[in-house]
């Protein structure tokens, strides 16, 4: 479990136990004494109230009114936000947008350097444009929850994405690419990436990729992809 799952984890047992101990949260979040202290001194930190009572009898408790005061979003969290506005605007159905931006510009702003540093490079990877209205999307699906997570690091990281495709057909083959961008067509999303083995660049949609999974110790360079020219950035690539 990793460091924010486990503090989430630990919160949530927080509220539900009203009082416990430090050896009850180690074994019930499998950790040990020392990194639960130290989680809960981070939490602390965030806002949380969580009050320590020593000797026989003593415990942990939540402040039931405490909540959580800093930003603890993932940039692949963040990244999910930012891409589900834009692609409402894209398609022309996004109500109190500006409110939305300002809300958004707010996360942006407490996010740490590094993280910020990230989510830009995230967003020079999306397009958006406007779905051509013969493409037929009558059999569009769900995409993977694990598709987003699986980007993150092949685009920040410039690593080798693997994944099983269903084609139109309902062929399944497995794919392994480079990608290069990700574009919103609403409501049909794609990824875009340069296939090795056919030496050009291919169009995924993602509701079609299955079990993706980055290739590690592989790298590739970022190439020029030759968008239409109603197909345009996120964002300024100097933003």
């Amino acid at each position: 479990m990793n460091t924010r799952l486990r503090q989430d984890a630990i919160v949530r047992y927080l509220r539900r136990t009203g009082a416990t101990t430090v050896a009850d949260l180690a074994q019930e979040v499998g950790a040990s004494r020392r990194t639960i202290l130290r989680d809960l001194n981070s939490l602390r930190d965030e806002g949380f109230v969580i009050h320590s009572e020593p000797g026989r009898g003593g415990g942990l408790q939540l402040d039931p009114q405490s909540v959580q005061t800093t930003t603890r979003l993932s940039v692949a969290e963040v990244f999910a936000l930012l891409i589900s506005v834009a692609s409402m605007r894209a398609a022309g159905g996004l109500p109190f947008s500006d409110l939305a931006d300002q809300g958004l510009a707010k996360i942006e702003k407490a996010l740490p350097p590094e993280k910020l540093r990230d989510l830009r490079r995230f967003l020079d990877c999306l397009y958006v444009g406007q779905l051509a209205p013969q493409v037929d999307i009558s059999d569009l699906g769900e995409m993977d929850a694990d598709l987003l997570a699986a980007f993150e690091p092949a685009f920040l990281k410039q690593l080798r994405l693997q994944f099983s495709y269903c084609d139109a057909k309902g062929v399944v083959t497995q794919r392994d690419v480079e990608p290069q961008a990700m574009l919103i067509l609403p409501p049909v999303w794609y990824l875009v990436a340069w296939d090795p083995a056919r030496q050009d660049f291919r169009h995924f949609r993602m509701d079609r990729i299955s079990a993706p999974e980055c290739v590690e110790g592989t790298s590739f360079r970022r190439r020029h992809v030759p968008f239409k020219s109603d197909v345009r950035p996120l964002q300024p690539a100097s933003a």
